[in-house]
């Protein structure tokens, strides 16, 4: 009878056709690609040769991100991006046939997908710090058919100026800052696709120029390996109650607290607060995080064990919002009210919980009946040195080495 017995028949990978195919019809029903010649890119280009050897050709054509390297503290310092990412990223750089392109940070299946697009009249050049990434790129590269887009080692902090200038340098790697080499290695009307972290929380931002400084015309919640060599900038861990618990801090005034302090606030007594602003399932509220983020206090984010620290219920486990003072934190959380609710609040430690945790409510509601359901924030890259105009608006600047990121809100009544 059937089903009256277990079926043993090993289950067997997709041909790498039936994957990709699988995959960039998912893409064009999701609205990640938009163009013929981005669905052109995915359909011709094989994933599956770029992955480790290990890795099955289901899972290479996963919309997933595939690990390729991991450092000695088991943390990733070299992934393929998830394919929703990358066509993301190609359509925001704007690629046209004979474009030069630079890529920064190499793995070489991003490199194939633009030399597609630009084709056999343009220049892609692909550059890494990391010798292994390079000749596996580049022997990925040859086996897969693209044998004249050129990799290079190099930091990339320094970009390419072989090749430049750039119609479009796209970064596949998370970067704190703008190097200066990659702005003036961009053509007049070029695009810079970048994975910027702006204190904590990164947003790849399609930048152009726009007089002195560059202005994002789009921006994508986001993560990648951060960038290593020159441009390397690691944010601050503090371990909490034990191991259970990491906070990341990612600027200097925060930085700049007794640290220790925190240390044992999460096994004191709690306080709750509630907003009242309520969300339903699977909807996006990223720009809550940014919104939190851009607050002139002490901020960081919280990493959270869930099978060890069940208690603490942060509304996002690897990566929470949370306000800080010398003894004291408050993060966002967030309940279940019915089956097609959830409410938005905050959850304090510390001697000056109360106070604090009620600041992060009031920002929650500020951010619902202002922010909620705009277009989000205008950002804005400046080079160090230059005159940021100021404003009326709430704005977060973002100090950096070589640039400042502006990051301004502008209440609904105020939107054009």
């Amino acid at each position: 009878m059937a089903g009256s017995a277990l079926d043993t028949t090993p289950e067997v990978d997709s041909s790498p056709e039936e994957a990709r195919a699988r995959l960039v019809d998912r893409l064009l029903a999701d609205g990640r690609i938009a163009s013929p010649e981005v669905e052109a890119a995915f359909r011709r280009v094989p994933r599956h040769l770029f992955a480790p050897d290990e890795v099955s050709v289901d899972a290479a054509y996963a919309d997933d991100v595939v690990i390729t390297k991991r450092g000695p503290d088991g943390r990733a310092t070299s992934s393929i991006s998830a394919p929703w990412l990358q066509a993301m990223m190609l359509e925001a750089a704007r690629l046209q046939p004979g474009g030069r392109v630079l890529e920064i940070g190499s793995g070489g299946y991003n490199a194939a997908l633009i030399a597609e697009v630009v084709g056999p009249r343009g220049m892609v050049t692909s550059i890494d710090i990391d010798s292994d990434i390079v000749a596996n790129a580049r022997a990925a590269l040859d086996i897969a058919g693209y044998p004249n887009v050129q990799v290079v080692q190099v930091d990339s902090a320094t970009g390419w100026p072989a090749g430049a200038p750039y119609e479009a340098i796209v970064v596949t790697v998370e970067a704190s800052d703008i190097p200066p080499a990659w702005a003036d290695q961009l053509a007049p009307d070029g695009v810079l696709v970048v994975p910027l972290r702006m204190r904590g929380n990164t947003r790849c931002l399609t930048l152009t120029r726009d007089g002195d400084h560059l202005t994002a015309t789009d921006s994508v919640l986001c993560g990648f390996v951060p960038m290593q060599g020159a441009g390397a900038n690691p944010v601050t861990r503090r371990a909490l109650r034990g191991d259970d618990v990491t906070l990341r801090i990612d600027d200097p005034d925060t930085r700049s607290l007794d640290l220790d302090a925190l240390t044992p606030v999460l096994d004191g007594p709690r306080v709750d607060a509630w907003s009242e602003v309520t969300v339903p399932p699977a909807t996006s509220f990223e720009s809550l995080h940014l919104w939190l983020a851009s607050q002139p206090h002490p901020y960081g984010l919280l990493a959270v064990d869930r099978d060890r620290a069940v208690d603490l219920d942060p509304q996002n486990w690897v990566s929470c919002p949370a306000l800080l003072t010398g003894d004291s934190i408050a993060y966002l959380t967030i309940r279940q009210l019915d089956d097609t609710t959830w409410e938005f609040g905050a959850r304090g430690y510390g001697p000056h919980a109360a106070p604090l945790t009620q600041h992060v409510v009031d920002l929650i509601t500020v951010w619902d009946r202002d922010h909620r359901h705009q277009p989000g924030p205008d950002i804005r890259v400046y080079p160090t040195g230059v005159t940021i105009p100021p404003t009326r608006q709430p704005q977060l600047l973002v100090p950096r080495h070589h640039t400042t990121t502006a990051i301004t809100w502008t209440a609904a009544g105020d939107h054009r």
